[in-house]
């Protein structure tokens, strides 16, 4: 299986296992995970929600074969794309998660992390959103949350020239809650998941819920604006010269397109 999916003491956890592709997700990984999160609103048996991956890496993001594929196939509604519904159960989860970050968290796999409650890295963790050099635009509210949580400036950086940064860059732009060594990671995360599941489960959902519902509008609609614009330039010829370059295993050119 590529996502493993366990309960346990009230924490369900979501575990990447896709290691030999670094743990990128495809379509059928994210349906998987959307299932599984909006299962755990009505079980009762589940009081936080646990995401990790595997020490070499949380997640490379989108496994850029199944997701080509999945772009130019997938015949249902634009927001009923696997990853719209992960991305849907993740943000809109009633019930707090915790992540577990080591190795590598690429793409959306930087994003999700913006939409978790509490975030622990490893120090050697990278981090990147390396949208603009695939010829594309940030993704679910990376554009509004990255800004609030760093300001401008470290989120420019980040966003227009998608180069990776550290966790400890993560953690003073407030992406992570801490960093800790490699070993101690995913312990930590689960004690800290323990610790939620011990209080009051009411008053954890009302404080989240209080904590995210003055953006929630504002949210929802930058995420429609920045998947409607990136998927309208997955069609252009930046995107294509990148995606061709990435397979073709050579830099891309882009001073032909103004």
């Amino acid at each position: 299986m590529t996502i493993e999916v366990s309960k346990a003491n009230g924490i369900l956890t979501l575990e990447f296992n896709r290691i030999e592709r670094k743990n990128a997700i495809t379509s059928a990984m994210y349906q998987s995970l959307a299932d599984a999160i909006n299962a755990a609103q009505d079980d009762t048996d589940v009081r936080a929600i646990l995401l990790a991956g595997k020490p070499e890496a949380f997640t490379a993001g989108n496994d850029l074969e199944d997701f080509m594929k999945t772009a130019a196939t997938y015949t249902g509604a634009f927001g009923d794309r696997p990853v719209f519904q992960f991305m849907r159960a993740l943000s809109g989860s009633a019930k707090p998660v915790v992540a577990a970050v080591s190795g590598l968290a690429i793409g959306i796999g930087t994003t999700l992390l913006m939409h978790c409650d509490l975030v622990y890295a490893a120090d050697g963790t990278k981090f990147s959103v390396p949208f603009t050099q695939l010829g594309l635009c940030p993704e679910f509210g990376s554009s509004l949350l990255m800004p609030l949580a760093g300001g401008h400036a470290r989120a420019a950086e980040k966003l227009m020239l998608g180069e990776p940064f550290t966790a400890q860059e993560a953690y003073d732009m407030g992406i992570v809650s801490k960093v800790l060594p490699a070993a101690e990671v995913l312990d930590h995360a689960r004690a800290q998941a323990a610790k939620l599941v011990a209080l009051p489960a009411a008053s954890i959902r009302t404080t989240k819920r209080l904590m995210t519902s003055s953006r929630k509008a504002q949210l929802e609609a930058i995420i429609a604006e920045e998947s409607k614009l990136f998927f309208e330039m997955l069609q252009g010829a930046e995107a294509k010269e990148a995606f061709t370059a990435f397979f073709e295993k050579r830099k891309p050119d882009f001073t032909k397109f103004s």
